[in-house]
C-alpha cells in the first residue's frame, strides 16, 4: 500500500495546496495531509483550526486524512507507515531546500522517499503568506482559496462579510 504524506503548516490552505492535494490523492492508496504544529512559528491560525479547514477543503476526496503532527517528520512516517512525503515546488528558489530537507529525511529514515509534485502554473505565484497579505487588506482572496477559508480569514481579521 502507497501511503504517503503531504506536510505543511498550511496557515491557511490555499487553492494551490488543494491542487497538490488532489494530484497526488490519485498516485497514492492513502494520502495523510499533515499540518506542522510548531509552537515556535507564530500561525494566524490554530492547528485545531487549520486540520477543520483543510479537512473541509478535501471532503470530496475518498482517500484523504488529515491530521496533525509536531517533531521529526521522519518519526511521524514511520508511525504511520508511509513511504512517500509529497512536496510541491513553485520555482527553482524552492527545490534547493527541499532537497536538502529530502536527503535529510532519507537519510534519517530511508524507508521514505520524497516525491516533488510541480504546481500547477496557475498557482505557481500563490502562498499563504500573500493570501493573509491580501486578505488583512480587504482584497479579493476569492482566487486564491475556498469560500469556506476566505470566510476564516475574514473573520480572523474581523473583516464585513457583507
Amino acid at each position: 500500500m502507497k501511503i504517503s504524506i503531504y506536510p505543511g503548516s498550511f496557515d491557511p490552505i490555499t487553492n494551490g495546496h488543494i491542487d497538490i492535494i488532489e494530484r497526488a490523492s490519485k498516485i497514492s492508496d492513502k494520502l495523510i495531509v499533515s499540518v506542522l504544529n510548531n509552537n515556535e512559528k507564530k500561525s494566524l491560525f490554530t492547528v485545531d483550526e487549520r486540520v477543520e479547514m483543510i479537512k473541509e477543503s478535501t471532503k470530496n476526496f475518498q482517500n484523504v486524512e488529515v491530521e496533525y503532527f509536531d517533531g521529526l517528520l521522519v518519526d511521524y512516517a514511520k508511525r504511520k507507515n508511509a513511504n512517500i512525503i509529497i512536496r510541491g515546488l513553485r520555482a527553482v528558489t524552492d527545490f534547493e531546500y527541499e532537497l536538502q530537507l529530502a536527503q535529510t529525511n532519507r537519510e534519517l529514515y530511508n524507508e521514505v522517499e520524497t516525491l516533488f509534485l510541480l504546481t500547477s502554473i496557475q498557482y505557481s505565484y500563490l502562498s499563504s503568506s500573500i493570501v493573509k497579505q491580501v486578505a488583512e487588506e480587504n482584497g479579493d482572496i476569492s482566487k486564491f482559496v475556498p469560500d469556506f477559508v476566505a470566510n476564516k480569514l475574514k473573520e480572523k481579521y474581523k473583516i464585513n462579510t457583507l
